[in-house]
């Protein structure tokens, strides 16, 4: 077994003595691993495996993702700079008041906020998440604005919220008192580094795992079609939701990979007319939003016996191989 990548890591333990660890990358015969060899008080911790397999892709997140959750509990490596954990200029400054907001939520408050935005995107049949995210709401919560420019200081909340929901939010906030007053120029001298260090970690752990999931979820797609597996025994393998399935089959069908077996086993029971009809109105609507399409094909509100989850998914199937279609006339043009 070769050794890639060797580095060391210290955790001071307050009272004098130090925690030691070692992390490598090795690989052999095309397989890679990623091990955490530990020393607790001085006397050595089995080794943990935080990865083995074929995948660079895959090692590489599970090291970042390890490396993440150890600084995170106060280990520092010799070798510094892997996961670039400290933002300079702007983006500092808005990743610490949104650590910040965050560490000084007033729950209460969000719940309340939290509610607003459940009936809000209700009543707009739209994503809670883009009326506002959790992270905005928890700052909105901590910083508590009582005015549109006070509330247009808030990182992640622009003219265009303000003009739709502003009004509406100040009236939950207004109430409330402001622990310290607007501007924000005070949050990164109020902010204690140690928690700012531990929550930026923090965020790199939590990104670097939802990778992994990604990962994991997409090799079990790509093995359930090349055993001709089903949509419905895919969201059974993978535990995803439906529409978040058919989103990563869709991204990994724009990264190249070939599921016209899917695709063409799940329209089989299609008949070729609604196909092409769910074509021609891609060619005429365009191919980026799927309800103008599930209209036109079907009408402005589908039969009560459809089952629209259904509908979207063939509608989805079907602009894959639009999509690859069209990419490939343009890449014949780009050619001649």
């Amino acid at each position: 077994m070769q050794i890639v990548f060797l580095n060391s890591f210290e955790k001071p333990l307050g009272d004098g003595r130090i925690d030691n660890a070692q992390l490598s990358i090795c690989e052999q015969q095309g397989t890679w691993s990623v091990v955490w060899n530990g020393a607790r008080h001085g006397s050595a911790e089995p080794s943990s495996l935080w990865y083995e397999g074929s995948s660079w892709e895959e090692m590489i997140t599970a090291f970042r993702h390890g490396v993440a959750v150890q600084m995170g509990e106060g280990f520092t490596p010799l070798i510094d700079g892997m996961l670039d954990e400290r933002p300079a200029g702007k983006g500092g400054v808005i990743s610490m008041q949104q650590c910040y907001g965050e560490l000084h939520a007033d729950h209460e408050l969000f719940e309340a906020l939290r509610d607003w935005r459940r009936i809000k995107a209700s009543s707009e049949k739209k994503s809670a998440y883009l009326v506002a995210t959790n992270r905005t709401l928890l700052m909105i919560s901590s910083y508590v604005p009582h005015t549109l420019e006070e509330l247009a200081q808030i990182p992640g909340w622009g003219p265009g919220k303000s003009r739709e929901y502003g009004m509406e939010v100040l009236e939950l906030t207004g109430a409330r008192k402001q622990a310290r007053a607007f501007p924000l120029s005070w949050v990164s001298e109020a902010l204690e580094p140690k928690a700012y260090i531990q929550w930026l970690y923090k965020q790199k752990e939590t990104k670097f795992k939802n990778k992994m999931d990604r990962q994991q979820s997409s090799r079990l797609i790509l093995e359930g079609i090349n055993q001709e597996r089903s949509l419905e025994q895919l969201l059974a393998d993978t535990g995803l939701q439906r529409r978040e399935l058919m989103e990563r089959i869709e991204q990994l069908d724009q990264e190249g990979y070939d599921l016209e077996p899917l695709i063409a086993k799940e329209l089989e029971g299609i008949s070729q007319e609604e196909q092409q009809r769910i074509w021609e109105a891609l060619k005429e609507e365009g191919d980026k939003y799927l309800k103008p399409i599930l209209q036109k094909v079907y009408g402005t509100e589908p039969a009560p016996s459809a089952k629209v989850d259904l509908i979207y998914d063939r509608l989805r199937l079907v602009r894959m191989r639009f999509r690859r279609s069209a990419a490939g006339e343009a890449g014949g043009l780009e050619a001649m």
